[in-house]
């Protein structure tokens, strides 16, 4: 998990210059504790198998 903790630290750091956006050190580390959490949730659902013939969903057009 520390991996995943560094890779949380390196996209804030790039998308904080990216967006020019100053994060004092206590935001930074409850940005980088809920991309953890966010991360830990959607694990169950990317790991889920899915047949490479499904259709993907269509496309809604009014």
């Amino acid at each position: 998990m520390s991996n995943a903790q560094s890779d949380w630290a390196t996209y804030l750091a790039q998308m904080t210059q990216l967006l020019d956006l100053e994060l004092d050190d206590a935001r930074r580390a409850e940005l980088e504790m809920q991309f953890s959490r966010i991360a830990a949730m959607a694990e169950p659902l990317m790991a889920f198998p899915l047949d490479d013939r499904l259709e993907i969903a269509g496309v809604y057009k009014a």
